[in-house]
C-alpha cells in the first residue's frame, strides 16, 4: 500500500501545528545555536517490525521547509527496510539538518514511528502464526479517526491485507444492517438494486441458517462471525459445496491463540482489528549528536 502524499502532508501539517502551537519556546530559547548544523539518529530501544520511517522523514522536510533561514537542507537516511524486524539497540535511521528542525519535528516523528512500528510488529506476530496455511490475515475500520491510512499501511507492512478503506470501498452487511432491512434476503436485494458496479456484496452471519440465506441470494462474500471452529467448519463445506466462487471470512474473538485454530477450518480471510487496537507501541528514540 502507497502512501498518497498529497492527502498526508495536510494531515501532517495539521499535527505538527497541535504540537508546535505558537512555537517551540524551548528550542526558540536556544537562539542562533538552533539554527546551526546538527546531526541525529534514530533508536530501537524494544525488538520489533519498523514502520513509518518515510512518514518521519516527511515530518522533518516540511519544517525544513518553513525553516529556510538556517539554509540547512534536510538529509534523513533509513538504516533499515520498511517492514525490517530488528533488534533493541539498533540505529534505524540518521539525519541531520538544522538543530531546530531536529527538536521541532522530535515528538511528532517518534510518535507516529512508534505507533506504526508497533501496529506492523503486532500484525507481523498474527501473520506469523498462520504463515503455513492458506489464509490471509485482513484489518478492519476500528482505526483511530485521521490516522486510518498510516494504521492500515502499517498491518500491510506487518504482512496483513488490506481489508476496505472506508464504506464506499465496498458493501458489507453487518447484523445492524440485516435487522434495518428486515432480513438478509431484504438487505442484499435493497443494495444490489442500489450499489455501483463492480462492488461486491460481503454478509456477515452468526450460524448456519444465515449462511444459507446469504447463499441462496448470491452473497460474494460471507463472513463467518463468532462462530465456534466446529461451527465455522460446518459453514466452510456448506459454503464450499454451493459455490467455490464464494470467499469466507473467519471474524471474532481472534487472538494469537486462536487465529490458527480459526485458520484450519478452511477460511481464506481471517479479519481482526486486534493488530491495531491492542498494539502496544514499539520504544523508539531519537538522540542528538553533541
Amino acid at each position: 500500500m502507497d502512501i498518497n502524499w498529497i492527502s498526508l502532508d495536510e494531515d501532517l501539517k495539521q499535527w505538527l501545528r497541535e504540537d508546535i502551537g505558537r512555537g517551540d519556546q524551548t528550542t526558540l530559547g536556544l537562539g542562533k545555536r538552533g539554527k546551526k548544523l546538527g546531526q541525529g539518529y534514530w533508536l530501537a530501544k524494544s525488538a520489533g517490525v519498523i514502520c513509518g520511517l518515510p512518514v518521519a522523514q516527511r515530518v522533518f522536510e516540511l519544517l525544513a521547509d518553513g525553516d529556510r533561514g538556517t539554509g540547512h537542507q534536510m538529509q534523513f537516511e533509513p538504516c533499515v527496510g520498511n517492514g525490517t524486524w530488528v533488534e533493541a539497540g539498533t540505529t534505524i535511521a540518521r539525519m541531520e539538518g538544522s538543530l531546530a528542525t531536529l527538536l521541532t519535528g522530535e515528538r511528532v516523528a517518534l510518535n507516529l514511528g512508534m505507533r506504526l512500528s508497533g501496529i506492523a510488529t503486532a500484525t507481523r506476530q498474527y501473520v506469523n502464526e498462520i504463515e503455513d496455511l492458506s489464509a490471509q490475515l485482513v484489518d478492519t475500520r476500528k482505526t483511530t479517526p485521521g490516522l486510518r491510512v498510516l494504521e492500515k499501511y502499517a498491518t500491510r507492512t506487518g504482512g496483513a491485507r488490506n481489508h476496505r478503506m472506508g464504506l464506499d470501498d465496498g458493501v458489507m452487511i453487518k447484523d445492524n444492517h440485516i435487522a434495518a432491512a428486515g432480513g438478509i434476503a431484504q438487505a442484499i436485494g435493497c443494495v444490489r438494486s442500489t450499489m455501483p458496479y463492480p462492488l461486491t456484496v460481503e454478509v456477515e452471519t452468526e450460524n448456519l441458517a444465515q449462511v444459507q440465506e446469504a447463499l441462496t441470494h448470491g452473497a460474494d462474500i460471507i463472513m463467518l462471525d463468532n462462530m465456534a471452529p466446529s461451527v465455522m467448519e460446518e459453514a466452510v463445506t456448506l459454503i464450499r459445496q454451493h459455490s467455490p466462487r464464494v470467499k469466507i471470512e473467519g471474524s471474532g474473538n481472534v487472538t494469537l491463540k486462536t487465529i490458527r485454530e480459526i485458520a484450519l477450518t478452511g477460511v481464506d480471510y481471517i479479519s481482526s482489528s486486534a493488530t491495531i487496537t491492542r498494539s502496544p507501541w514499539l520504544d523508539l528514540s531519537m538522540r542528538i549528536k553533541s
